[in-house]
């Protein structure tokens, strides 16, 4: 696998006339990008000839982006670990992460995470790339993980993330009984005086909302489907602890551990554009072994 990350575009009658750099402009190649291809060892082809962001495109050109070659992630070891790949091509991957397993290294868990697999995973195939984690998960909670393949990708995907093109869907056991079907928690949050970890609804807090919906009722908890509007820290636990529905198994928040060790919470859907082939693509996971032994053994 080639270690540079490259973008190919036959030019049509829309884009003669047109001065590279407004072209790669309209495509959302950002000036940092230009200056890293300019002074970092990239190349902008036009017909396989080298040329410069001010060369005018002419119809039936084709210009080749040749993006500088990625360092891996300083300070992320890599490690063989396993990978439960749902997609992948040249682009990004759609991964499953366990519960128990950090997405990115941390001081009390520099080890084992995601990103540790990403940078040992790349290595095994070829890739010259750093952990580019598009939509992260909490340490404890299982699902679906979204992951760009290079910094580009994942600043298509951060532009489509801030516009709320990248949706996903969480299901969740929540303690006690959810007596409406459905609802939203609008309830602003921020860190908790005198904590790094913990996060609460308070007043100075940032804008956040979830939309909650029942998907069933058992004798010790409410299934529960819930989508963000936001992405706040923690923004789940934190708003059904609020309403007095803790997730099972939030010690943090205050959720009851007897019968689950971890906070009982799954990404199960995310739905997104495809950057390149301009797709609506969908993925979904089944919800993991421990929940499903306690929605069977809780009937």
């Amino acid at each position: 696998m080639s270690s540079h990350f490259k973008l190919k575009w036959k030019i049509e009658n829309k884009g003669a006339g047109k001065q590279i750099k407004d072209f790669l402009k309209d495509e959302e190649i950002s000036r940092t990008a230009l200056t890293d291809i300019k002074f970092k060892g990239g190349k902008i082809l036009v017909n396989q000839e080298e040329v410069n962001v001010r060369y005018k495109l002419n119809t039936n050109d084709v210009l080749t982006l040749i993006f500088p070659k990625e360092n891996p992630s300083e300070g992320v070891m890599a490690e063989d670990l396993p990978l439960d790949i749902l997609f992948e091509d040249e682009y990004l991957l759609v991964v499953i992460k366990p519960a128990g397993m950090s997405t990115i290294p941390s001081r009390e868990h520099p080890n084992g995470s995601l990103a540790n697999a990403l940078v040992g995973y790349y290595r095994r195939i070829g890739l010259a790339a750093t952990s580019h984690i598009v939509t992260r998960l909490d340490r404890d909670t299982s699902g679906i993980v979204l992951i760009a393949k290079h910094r580009h990708v994942h600043h298509l995907f951060s532009k489509a993330q801030q516009k709320g093109q990248v949706k996903r869907i969480y299901e969740a056991f929540a303690g006690g009984i959810i007596q409406a079907d459905e609802g939203t928690i609008e309830k602003p949050i921020g860190r908790k005086e005198d904590s790094i970890i913990e996060r609460e609804v308070r007043p100075d807090g940032q804008y956040a909302c979830t939309h909650y919906k029942v998907i069933g009722r058992h004798r010790a908890f409410t299934d529960v489907e819930l989508q963000l509007e936001t992405g706040r820290t923690h923004q789940i636990r934190v708003h059904m602890s609020s309403i007095g529905h803790p997730l099972l198994g939030d010690d943090l928040y205050g959720g009851e551990t007897a019968l689950l060790k971890r906070q009982a919470l799954h990404c199960k859907k995310i739905t997104f554009s495809h950057p390149f082939l301009k797709q609506e693509m969908t993925f979904t996971a089944k919800l993991p072994i421990d929940m499903q032994k306690l929605m069977q053994a809780d009937r």
